[in-house]
């Protein structure tokens, strides 16, 4: 039994000679009347059903075509700030450009044009705009096929609840589909809400930051706006990525997290021991811990803060005569002879007797584990040292090498610098909007190692705000998120909300990201925590499976005519028969292939739990006019 009634538009439309039929039905019979060749009670009615069921047919006449006109499809459409504003006066909700849900009877209208070819059942453009099609139409040299989003020919505003996007939203789509238009269209919506925004961006798309700031202009006070570039340092602010952290451990877990995913395991972790012990020596010495400081300590060694931490320790339990004792005297007239062999170059002749004396001299339960950590790192064959934190000093050598360094590690007290120094922390307190590019193009190796350690950082801030009962919305927007993506950011994307972080990532293939994290399962199980996906144009055949088992299937039905004939050897024997049989069968509700048929800025979506939508974002430009007629969809 099927459920659904079947329907075929893609056809001529025979309503209209039916309705000329009974049109000229109901003029006879009025004629009729008039003229008094038939009764009143017999031609009245026939006049009044003619003219009734021609009425109806034009109808459904009408309806036919006007379906079929929408095969035209819809020519890309730019709107300004301010006209895209009118679709996003509700903070509650959000605007995801025009559309409609996507039901059952589309899918089978999908279907049933991949049997035909759809030229065939098109008007023309003049018939098309007199049953209704305002829009204007796709042009042919515009990428992508019309017919995709003509299978309904009245489109909406798409307008969905903004708690639907707290479990993160992926954004999917080959180069040029219109990642970057549909991220202004999110980022400009979360700045006129008053988020506290951040955007990491590899690539630097001059027309989403140029976007991005004219919300910032129009929505919120003047300094909102703050820009990181790692190629441009002195237009930008400093950004201090280990400044946030209520567990020293932290800073080592940031900078783990960082470091090429196949060094997990014995190397992975002896990069963490090396980072946390300079970090608890530094914090011993009640010093701030940053980049450049661990990159100075762990490349050339942990003599300074060793040396600094012993001397507070002798002083606090020894007393300040520490030098005087006995014990101390000789081991220092030892280390000045030459009597000790220092492990490295680095050591000095005091270094080598307070480490003795602390080894030799001072008991057990009056030792510090900071200071026991720091001692067995100097005790630590330098070359061996150096083999198992070989992975970890690139990583560091590039986020402190030259102006990146003072970027990322910014002095306080250096008057010349005059660069803000921002953390998360200040920035979520102020309500800022960071827009940070990675500059990835020429140097992609720095510019992953910065996105990771911004995430790390960030997934650290969450995880304090969490424990603090901080809620303040955060939006986070990760574009190429191949480039960057890491444990901490599979963390927020799987515990951020309940801190307070929406969580929106923007990726080309499914490859691309399996790459990154080692295989296809990882990546899968990485995207598993996202609960919304706009699929916007993919060539990529997993990709293109991941989206359609995303949304599902539905039933399908099929047409199937049967017609035989024969013939005898007997002048005049003939048979014939003709049969009719629908059938009904799940597949899929997208087919995979009709994915890399999208044109620009157009996209199937599922939002909500498993809404599906079908809908096309216009380009948002922020120097547009409104337009005089008022219309916000006027061209």
């Amino acid at each position: 039994m099927l459920l659904r009634r079947y329907e075929m538009p893609w056809r001529p439309a025979y309503e209209g000679l039916a309705a000329v039929g009974w049109l000229a039905a109901g003029c006879y019979g009025l004629a009729a009347w008039i003229l008094g060749q038939l009764p009143a009670e017999l031609a009245g009615p026939l006049a009044l059903w003619g003219g009734a069921m021609a009425a109806l047919r034009l109808w459904q006449a009408r309806q036919v075509l006007a379906l079929r006109a929408s095969l035209l499809g819809h020519g890309i459409e730019i709107l300004g700030s301010r006209e895209v504003a009118r679709y996003c006066q509700d903070p509650g909700q959000v605007f995801l450009g025009f559309g409609f849900e996507w039901r059952p009877v589309h899918a089978q209208r999908l279907y049933e044009l991949a049997k035909v070819d759809f030229r065939e059942f098109t008007v023309s453009p003049r018939l098309a705009r007199w049953l209704g099609h305002r829009a204007p139409v796709q042009p042919d040299a515009e990428v992508g096929l019309p017919y995709i989003h003509g299978v309904e020919p009245r489109e909406v505003p798409l307008l969905r609840p903004l708690q639907n996007f707290e479990g993160g939203t992926l954004l999917v789509g080959t180069t040029q589909s219109g990642k970057g238009v549909a991220l202004a269209h999110l980022i400009t919506q979360a700045v006129r809400r008053g988020d506290v925004v951040v955007v990491i961006d590899p690539k630097n798309s001059h027309r989403l930051k140029r976007v991005v700031q004219q919300a910032c202009a129009d929505y919120r006070e003047a300094d909102t706006f703050l820009e990181f570039h790692p190629a441009f340092p002195d237009r930008g602010v400093r950004l201090d990525f280990t400044f946030n952290w209520q567990k020293p451990t932290e800073i080592a877990s940031r900078i783990q997290s960082i470091m090429p995913p196949d060094t997990a395991g014995a190397f992975s972790a002896f990069g963490w021991d090396a980072v946390n012990v300079v970090v608890q020596g530094l914090i011993e010495l009640e010093e701030r811990p940053n980049l450049v400081k661990l990159t100075k300590y762990i490349e050339g060694g942990i003599e300074p803060v060793l040396e600094g931490s012993l001397k507070r320790f002798y002083a606090r339990v020894l007393g300040a005569d520490w030098r005087e004792r006995p014990e101390m005297r000789r081991l220092l007239q030892d280390a000045q002879r030459g009597g000790m062999k220092r492990p490295s170059e680095a050591a000095s002749a005091d270094l080598m007797a307070y480490v003795a004396f602390y080894e030799h001299h001072v008991p057990q339960n009056q030792r510090h584990k900071v200071i026991d950590a720091q001692v067995r790192t100097f005790r630590h064959n330098r070359e061996h040292y150096q083999k198992i934190t070989a992975n970890l000093l690139p990583i560091l050598s590039m986020l402190t090498s030259g102006d990146l360094g003072r970027s990322l590690s910014p002095d306080p007290f250096d008057a010349d610098d005059l660069r803000p120094i921002m953390n998360f922390e200040k920035i979520e307190r102020a309500g800022h909007v960071l827009y940070m590019c990675l500059d990835s193009l020429p140097d992609p190796s720095v510019a992953s190692a910065i996105g990771a350690l911004a995430l790390a950082d960030q997934a650290a801030r969450a995880g304090m705000r969490y424990n603090l009962g901080q809620y303040r919305r955060i939006a986070l927007f990760v574009d190429e998120v191949a480039n960057v993506i890491n444990p901490p950011l599979i963390e927020i994307l799987n515990k951020g909300a309940e801190g307070g972080i929406f969580t929106t990532c923007a990726m080309q293939t499914l490859a691309d990201l399996a790459r990154r994290l080692g295989s296809e399962d990882a990546a899968r199980m990485a995207l598993g925590n996202l609960n919304n996906l706009i699929a916007l144009r993919t060539k990529d055949r997993p990709t293109q499976d991941f989206v359609v088992e995303t949304f599902g299937k539905t039933a399908i039905h099929t047409l199937r005519i049967g017609l035989s004939q024969g013939s005898d050897t007997h002048l005049g024997d003939y048979s014939a028969s003709r049969s009719t049989q629908i059938t009904e069968s799940f597949e899929e509700r997208v087919p995979a292939d009709v994915l890399g048929k999208l044109p620009n800025l157009q996209y199937f979506a599922s939002v909500s739990g498993g809404r599906i939508i079908k809908g096309r974002f216009p380009i948002l430009d922020p120097d547009r006019e409104p337009s005089p007629s008022g219309s916000a969809r006027a061209q």
